[in-house]
């Protein structure tokens, strides 16, 4: 029998060794890496709080600096088209919602944590997508990222604290001083938020109607309140004026 040589030996421990190091290339998995800073951080990453039907939501989403202005009306539009499909899916009731340029703020209300999860989820996803097509160039889609990583959470379970949602997200605009800018300064309340649908506006204390609508205006879709807090509850700490403009503090 023949017996190979030291230096044959070798040669194949050194082919075979490196064929071991060998691995198949692998796709990057989804959100590896390191967590985004600055404005694609999104707010941190801790324990999402309990929900209950009881509360109201108050939900902040950041947008990312590539898509522009939010107040534009594409995509407008486009976060009216996701209104629709959140009142079609049931899984979150959005109350009121506010679109400003660099972020949309939002009053929701849901049954349990996993619903706020899920819908939230199903929210953005839609939002995304139309807002994607709304900034399509040359008839090629965008692509990319359009909110931040993760949403900012506050559960309101007082009046007061209920009174002060309601007042600073469909007042927000004048905290932004929209209302001093181009179209909307026409208007009474913010035209890129569910405003028009606020029945307890102190203005309209005695009237036997709302504020009349402007023919060519298509209003963001939202529900009722279900919760006592967002219906009844908040009346007891005072009324909401459409003049208001929410502190930059708070």
């Amino acid at each position: 029998m023949k017996v190979a040589s030291k230096g044959a030996r070798k040669r194949v421990q050194q082919e075979l060794f490196a064929r071991s190091r060998k691995r198949p290339r692998m796709r990057k998995r989804a959100k590896a890496g390191r967590k985004p800073k600055g404005a694609r951080a999104g707010s941190r990453h801790k324990r999402r709080p309990e929900v209950t039907p009881r509360c109201a939501l108050h939900v902040v989403m950041r947008v990312v600096p590539a898509v522009g202005s939010m107040r534009r009306r594409s995509l407008y539009k486009a976060m009216r088209d996701a209104t629709i499909t959140a009142a079609l899916r049931e899984r979150i009731r959005v109350v009121h919602i506010s679109i400003q340029r660099t972020h949309v703020h939002l009053l929701i209300e849901a049954e349990t944590k996993l619903a706020l999860g899920r819908g939230m989820q199903g929210f953005q996803i839609s939002a995304a997508r139309n807002i994607n097509s709304a900034l399509a160039v040359g008839g090629r889609r965008r692509r990319g990222a359009v909110f931040a990583d993760r949403y900012h959470l506050e559960v309101i379970t007082s009046p007061t604290r209920a009174r002060h949602a309601l007042s600073y997200v469909l007042n927000n605009w004048r905290k932004h001083r929209e209302d001093q800018r181009g179209l909307p300064s026409t208007w009474l309340v913010d035209p890129y938020s569910s405003g028009i649908s606020f029945p307890d506006w102190q203005e309209l204390d005695g009237r036997a109607f709302m504020w009349p609508m402007r023919a060519t205006y298509d209003p963001l879709v939202v529900r009722r309140p279900q919760s006592w807090i967002l219906r009844e509850g908040w009346k007891r700490t005072g009324s909401i004026s459409v003049h208001d403009v929410p502190a930059k503090g708070s």
